[in-house]
């Protein structure tokens, strides 16, 4: 890249600290990684920068901090080598240059000191290999031992040194090669694919929740479809997330197809990840369909079909948060909602009733935003004019919910009448009839037969108990 000032990219004051640390103690120091990638690549200020010392990396953090004016304190990681502090609004981490070697069961390499050169050889990918000097001697020089500047200007991922052992050394590399071709919008070059093919099977040595931490990146990106459409390239979706890839391809009996669902699910994640930054929704989106694979029937008269999809689905969603580590708390059950009510809106767009809605509404509460926006993301029909057709019934669908709402206030629903009540004008003990009563109350608010107001509720509620044949007491 011509005319770069690399001065310019260590404007921040830290730098200027470091520079007087790193002279005053005659270290090395250079900055690397991320910071300088992203600076060439114009993403934006960085929050997090990685500082490589000739030397004890702690040391000079120590150093540093001493020289900050608030001396911020320094978390040191004896374990690791390396120490953090924080300043301003950026943390700094410093490590001391090394070199690696790696046994077969473990991506944790016995670690070496070592020169910049082998810190650069150590590093996954040639454009994270970047270097800016910051001693005053060479302040702002780069140091691009591996071609980083030219694969950035060729969005080209490329590991520095032979693809098959920077992946063998480190699995967990192959997640974030195709993280980066996915955030950046890279392409991976050939042989770097090829080694993640023949090497798939090694990501089973990597924790779950790494895994999954780079998933999550994948999903957060604005077009999510490119790194699961690598991943399924080189086989590695299909050991993570076999619950996709069980969606791939389409079958045809006597002359009926279906939608090939892996493709249809990519084209969902990523119309929705154009209209939201929630990560739970985007999975709720990727997995909105997984429940279709273990369903699928052919029928003569009615062809393809995939009853109970969204329950079946619902239930895999659990089995497939518990397998990979991730939270089983209210997110997870987010995402089993999502999947559950995925086909509602759908449904009762065609015919939209007032009963209909009210129980969509009492069923999905405070995600039905959630939950319309999952369904449009849904339309991935190539017919302009179905697509026009099925936009237009979801507008007709939300507008309901919002009249319905404005008039019933299902949303977050309390009962009208109490349990507390029921007992009160009854004189009951706890029994089934409370819960029948209430049950009773709740389905005529939903189906419109009294409104969502307490005096109504209580007249209906003395009916029913009539009808159950309790006598109500000290009713004036």
């Amino acid at each position: 890249m011509p005319n770069l000032n690399y001065k310019e990219a260590l404007s921040h004051r830290i730098f200027s600290f470091i520079r007087k640390a790193s002279d005053e103690l005659e270290v090395e120091s250079y900055v690397i990684g991320g910071f300088v990638r992203d600076y060439f690549l114009k993403r934006g200020t960085a929050k997090d920068i990685d500082v490589v010392a000739v030397g004890s990396g702690i040391e000079l953090a120590e150093k540093v901090a001493s020289l900050l004016p608030n001396k911020p304190k320094v978390k040191v990681f004896k374990t690791y080598g390396t120490a953090m502090l924080r300043f301003q609004d950026i943390e700094i981490e410093f490590v001391g240059a090394r070199k690696e070697s790696y046994t077969e069961d473990s991506r944790n390499p016995k670690v070496e000191n070592g020169s910049l050169q082998d810190d650069q050889n150590r590093r996954d990918f040639t454009i994270n290999a970047l270097a800016l000097a910051l001693n005053s001697k060479n302040f702002g020089d780069l140091l691009d031992p591996f071609e980083g500047m030219k694969h950035l200007n060729e969005k080209l991922i490329k590991t520095p040194l032979e693809p098959g052992i920077t992946y063998s050394d480190d699995p967990l590399r192959m997640m974030r090669a195709i993280r980066f071709a996915t955030q950046l919008d890279f392409k991976i070059e050939k042989d770097s694919l090829e080694a993640i093919k023949t090497h798939k099977e090694r990501i089973n040595i990597i924790t779950k929740e790494r895994i999954v931490d780079e998933i999550n990146k994948i999903m957060i990106s604005p077009v999510p479809s490119i790194g699961f459409l690598l991943l399924e390239k080189v086989g590695l979706l299909d050991i993570i997330l076999p619950e996709l890839t069980a969606l791939k391809g389409i079958d045809e009996v006597e002359g009926q197809r279906h939608k090939d669902n892996f493709y249809h699910t990519l084209e969902v994640v990523d119309n929705i990840s154009e209209n939201t930054d929630n990560l739970w929704l985007r999975w709720a989106a990727l997995l909105h369909d997984i429940g279709k694979a273990p369903t699928k029937k052919f029928h003569k008269r009615n062809g393809w079909t995939f009853h109970g999809h969204e329950f079946v689905g619902s239930k895999m969603v659990f089995k497939l948060f518990k397998r990979l580590k991730m939270p089983l708390n209210d997110k997870m059950k987010f995402v089993q909602k999502m999947v559950l009510m995925s086909s509602r809106p759908i449904v009762i767009a065609s015919n939209v009733t007032d009963s209909a809605v009210r129980r969509l509404v009492f069923d999905a509460g405070d995600y039905i935003e959630d939950l319309m926006t999952l369904c449009e993301a849904d339309i991935t029909t190539k017919n302009p004019k179905r697509f026009k057709k099925y936009h237009n019934n979801f507008k007709i669908v939300r507008q309901k919910i919002v009249d319905v709402e404005e008039r019933d206030h299902i949303r977050n629903f309390q009962p009208p009448v109490t349990g507390k009540e029921i007992i009160e004008t009854f004189n009951l003990k706890p029994s089934k009839e409370i819960g029948i009563i209430k049950d009773a109350i709740k389905e005529a608010i939903l189906e419109g037969i009294i409104p969502n107001e307490h005096d109504a509720a209580y007249e209906f509620m003395l009916k029913k108990g009539h009808k159950l044949g309790l006598t109500p007491v000290n009713i004036e």
